[in-house]
């Protein structure tokens, strides 16, 4: 219950009239603790190609990734997550290049943890769609997404990541029962402080294609992942999903996307208490990008977009804005 007087004894404006009582009663702060920043990787040498669809977001080359993880270093933010952009050649149905110990991400992990060893936390997705000629996250059957199949390349991916080097395993392909099986494997190899930060509430949502493209999966996508990703039209399968992660193993789940699901964020971490990643997806980023750069709304909404998040109850948030936002924007 909410206790309060009546105008004229009571005026909310008094504790807004200077910055320093904003501040004195603010609610929730937002600091680089709170970032992660994604990076995509691309294959040769010293290379940092645009993204068309995500202005002012870079692929880099394994060589070139100094240059990307010394400016998040210097700012302070504690972890990365790595997706590669997989040449054409190297795909296949089966998503066979995930399992290579040479491939881009196996390359970026031990590119970073030789340089810099534990100055920064490095995450991995675990899941199929960037090896894959059709685009999806599991192994594709008479049209179909084979649960228990693609469950077993998944630990496999999973166990090569953190044999690398890998902090924080982050399977987000949506398969029933996968956090269970990754975490006996990492624990059976010896692995057991490797975290798992599940894509436990993963919607299929349609504001991915920014990202599809920068991972080279959008042109390559054959129908649609409706059959694993969740119904956006659902709150209570969410929660459900939530609960059996965690029994399984989960240390941290995220919700993606982020802004359209903040009901979701506050449901999970009012119920659960567990820590709660929101994912500002690349096409939250491109229409946010997109409208500062002509002019439609100011830089300042970057921030104000970032608050929502930790209003709702997120812990932290993956952004593409993590490297070059200026957090004194607002007072």
């Amino acid at each position: 219950m909410i206790i309060t007087g009546k105008y004229p004894n009571l005026r909310l404006r008094r504790s807004r009239k200077f910055a320093w009582s904003r501040r004195l009663v603010q609610e929730n702060n937002l600091s680089v603790n709170d970032l992660i920043l994604p990076i995509f990787l691309t294959e040769g040498k010293n290379k940092k190609i645009p993204i068309r669809s995500m202005p002012g977001v870079f692929r880099y080359s394994v060589n070139n990734l100094g240059f990307i993880v010394d400016k998040a270093i210097k700012r302070k933010i504690p972890m990365i997550a790595l997706f590669p952009y997989t040449n054409q050649k190297l795909k296949d149905s089966f998503g066979s290049e995930s399992l290579n110990e040479n491939n881009l991400v196996c390359q970026a992990i031990k590119y970073v943890k030789n340089k810099y060893k534990n100055k920064i936390g490095i995450m991995c997705d675990v899941a199929l769609d960037p090896y894959t000629t059709h685009g999806h996250d599991g192994l594709l059957k008479k049209n179909e997404i084979v649960n228990d199949e693609t469950i077993e390349i998944l630990v496999k991916q999973a166990l090569l990541q953190a044999k690398m080097g890998c902090d924080v395993i982050a399977p987000s392909d949506m398969m029933d029962g996968r956090i269970k099986k990754i975490r006996q494997k990492l624990d059976k190899e010896n692995l057991q402080d490797v975290q798992i930060l599940s894509y436990a509430v993963k919607f299929a949502s349609n504001f991915y294609g920014p990202f599809r493209d920068a991972v080279g999966s959008k042109g390559a996508l054959k129908g649609d992942k409706k059959t694993y990703q969740m119904d956006f039209r659902n709150f209570h399968e969410s929660l459900r999903e939530v609960s059996t992660d965690i029994k399984e193993g989960a240390d941290m789940i995220i919700v993606k996307p982020g802004m359209p699901y903040l009901d979701i964020i506050r449901s999970i971490k009012d119920k659960f208490k567990i820590p709660v990643i929101a994912y500002q997806v690349s096409g939250e980023y491109s229409l946010i990008k997109n409208g500062i750069n002509k002019n439609i709304i100011d830089e300042k909404s970057i921030i104000e977009s970032l608050y929502s998040f930790k209003r709702a109850g997120a812990n932290a948030i993956i952004t593409y804005f993590a490297d070059s936002i200026n957090l004194d924007l607002l007072d």
